[in-house]
Parts: structure tokens; C-alpha cells; sequence
């Protein structure tokens, strides 16, 4: 028996539009789907009239289930591995999985799309020709370390951050790199998206009064990079 494949497919961050002709061809064609939330996935697959088995595979459940998921492509079905936005293993489930299909010799086929750590960038106005990804901060034991590190870093920071440390992170800015320039998006490609710039000070002034609820991807400018230098 042939074995079947892995599919990477990348989902919208936020707008259903956002998916490419690929990506729901791929959906509808697979047997089953792994999903962080079945709930979020339904939604995206309801507006694309796809109706296949949709199994939860998120953080707390991943190490359990990659067993039968790498079985089940062994004996010839076709799984999609998709997040609840963006693309899949990028600060989301699914390396694991990902690394377990090439040892067993799966083919795995990457269906690419939205990333809103890409967006920031090509929107942000600051420098893309060398960057660092570095996801969520950690949220507590390391991340003032972690804060002191990329205060040296000669290359643009990109980090995520959560409805709930935004303003944290902001003041935390303030205090480990006060000169630098950063770019916080909130929402990105949804109804009430928005792109706030300037100094940790200027935007902690501007923070309180927008709303901070919502997802943000946050751009710090390069060590002595001036605005003047783009």
C-alpha cells in the first residue's frame, strides 16, 4: 500500500478571503484535517462548503495523537495539517508532526499562504533585508533575559504578542531599548486593523487610548538604525 501525504496549508489570519485557490482545493481533497480548534477550523470550512473529518490536534494534544495521525498516513490517506490562522509551525502545533512524517518517510508538501509575521514586515517600513523571528516572549521566567539579548540585536526584531502583555511589552520596551523604532500591528487583515509607530514613549502615550484588545505582531527597528536610514 502506498502511503499517503502530509499537507502544510496555510489558512487565513484573519480575513476568510485570504486563502488561496490551492489551499481550498488541497482541503477538499484530503481525508482528514488536523486543526488546533475545530470550532475556529468549521467556520473557514463551512464558507468554503468543505466537509471532511476534522480532528483537534493543538499543544496540549499533539504528542498524543501524532501516533495515529503518521499511521493513518502510512495506510494511505491524505491529512492536511492546518492552525487556526497563518501557517502551521510557525509558533503554532505541528513541527512535531512535521518531523515525524520525514522519518517515516512521508512526504510532506507545504501549501503556502498567509503569515502575519511577513505582513508586518512588508508594511511596517522598517528594514527586511535581515530580521530575527522570535514568536511569543517568554512570559515569565527568561523573558527579561530574553529582553536584554535582543537589545544588542543589529537586525529587525519580529515578535508576537498577546492582548494581554501588549501594554507590558510596551513599557518593557521602554525600559531595555527607549531608542529604538517599533511597529505594533494590531488585528491584521480584520475589521479593525491598525499600525501605531514611533518610540516605546510615543506609543505608550498612544496605547492608552486605543483599544489593546486583539492579536499584534511587534517590529523593533535594528540597533542605532535611524528612521533617516531606510
Amino acid at each position: 500500500m502506498n502511503s499517503g501525504k502530509l499537507y502544510v496549508v496555510a489558512t487565513p489570519i484573519g480575513n476568510l478571503d485570504d486563502i488561496t485557490f490551492r489551499a481550498v482545493e488541497t482541503l477538499k481533497s484530503c481525508d482528514f484535517i488536523l486543526c488546533e480548534d475545530t470550532r475556529i477550523s468549521s467556520r473557514l470550512l463551512d464558507n468554503y462548503k468543505i466537509n471532511k473529518e476534522l480532528v483537534s490536534f493543538n499543544a496540549r494534544t499533539e504528542e498524543n495523537k501524532i501516533g495515529t495521525a503518521i499511521k493513518r498516513i502510512l495506510q494511505g490517506e491524505n491529512c492536511s495539517l492546518i492552525s487556526d490562522a497563518g501557517t502551521p509551525s510557525i509558533s503554532d502545533p505541528g513541527i512535531r508532526l512535521v518531523h515525524a512524517a520525514h522519518t517515516e518517510g512521508i512526504e510532506v508538501i507545504g501549501i503556502p499562504g498567509a503569515n502575519a509575521a511577513i505582513l508586518a514586515l512588508s508594511i511596517g517600513g522598517l528594514p527586511t533585508d535581515s530580521f530575527i523571528f522570535e514568536g511569543f516572549l517568554p512570559q515569565k521566567k527568561g523573558r527579561q533575559k530574553k529582553l536584554k539579548e535582543l537589545a544588542d540585536e543589529e537586525r529587525t526584531i519580529v515578535l508576537y504578542e498577546s492582548t494581554y502583555r501588549i501594554v507590558k511589552l510596551i513599557d518593557e520596551l521602554g525600559v531595555y531599548m527607549p531608542q529604538r523604532y517599533v511597529v505594533v500591528c494590531r488585528e491584521l487583515t480584520k475589521k479593525f486593523e491598525e499600525l501605531w509607530r514611533g518610540s516605546p514613549s510615543e506609543l505608550r502615550d498612544l496605547i492608552y487610548t486605543k483599544t489593546t484588545k486583539g492579536e499584534f505582531v511587534v517590529l523593533i527597528s535594528p540597533k542605532n538604525w535611524k528612521e533617516k536610514n531606510i
